[in-house]
């Protein structure tokens, strides 16, 4: 969910599910068109908007995704196979 603020005399705010939003418009108020075809006007920019969701859906991804440590200050080395055949240096 993200929070936004309603655009009115108290600001509220109020938590949106970013799944819902179909566009984000500035029309100079921001408003927020969901896909139950409310529009709800909010005090947040339309970057603002973006960002909150850009932030909630990364969150999401790194949340599922599985936590993998890496070693990524040991240097890489060649290894053969054992089938791999053993080249003769040319002399």
């Amino acid at each position: 969910m993200i929070r936004l603020r309603r655009l009115g005399s108290k600001a509220e705010a109020f938590y949106l599910n970013p799944d819902l939003i179909v566009t984000v418009e500035a029309t100079p108020d921001t408003i927020v068109t969901l896909t139950t075809h409310t529009k709800v006007l909010v005090a947040d920019s339309p970057e603002d908007v973006v960002a909150a969701v850009r932030e909630w859906r990364s969150s999401v991804i790194a949340a599922g995704l599985p936590h993998v440590k890496r070693r990524s200050d040991v240097p890489l080395s060649i290894v053969r196979g054992a089938d791999a055949p053993v080249e003769e240096p040319k002399r």
